[in-house]
């Protein structure tokens, strides 16, 4: 995935740098909750990433991501943000984060290995990546409140 300064299954990035050929080891993971408009929680389990390398690398070469697992990249300062799914081979629901921690935008069953843009349409915090579908599965829109220590800046 990118954003404009990001990756794939990360974010798209324009700058040169090595190839990437291979799957990130497991990065650190936070808690993440997602709070629907009935008032229903949604718990996860995310990976933090958190460097620009991490960043965009995501999801790249994984061939699973379990239920209720997913990754987040969060940005210094909310931005318009753009993604792609370059040498990602599993589908995800990417969901943008704005900076009041609401979600802004839902791109959901992503097309995996595609080059094609996937667009934040506006200024985000944050991007959650997780398994295509669980959005539908979940009920989950835009409008929902996304709680992490990682979003309050309390995890470092």
């Amino acid at each position: 995935m990118l954003i404009l300064g990001g990756c794939c299954g990360g974010f798209y990035s324009t700058q040169a740098a090595e190839p990437i050929t291979q799957a990130q080891p497991p990065l650190p993971s936070v808690s993440l909750t997602i709070t629907d408009q009935k008032g229903q929680k949604h718990p996860f389990t995310v990976e933090l990433a958190k460097t620009p390398h991490e960043q965009e690398v995501g999801e790249m070469f994984r061939k699973q991501i379990p239920a209720n697992q997913g990754m987040l990249f969060i940005w210094p300062v909310a931005q318009n943000t753009a993604m792609w799914m370059k040498n990602t081979y599993v589908s995800l629901d990417m969901v943008f984060i704005d900076d009041q921690n609401r979600i802004h935008a839902i791109e959901e069953r992503t097309t995996p290995l595609s080059e094609g843009i996937i667009s934040s349409h506006g200024p985000v915090r944050a991007v959650l990546e997780l398994p295509a579908g669980t959005t539908e599965t979940l009920g989950i829109v835009v409008g929902d409140r996304v709680t992490s220590l990682a979003l309050s800046g309390s995890v470092e």
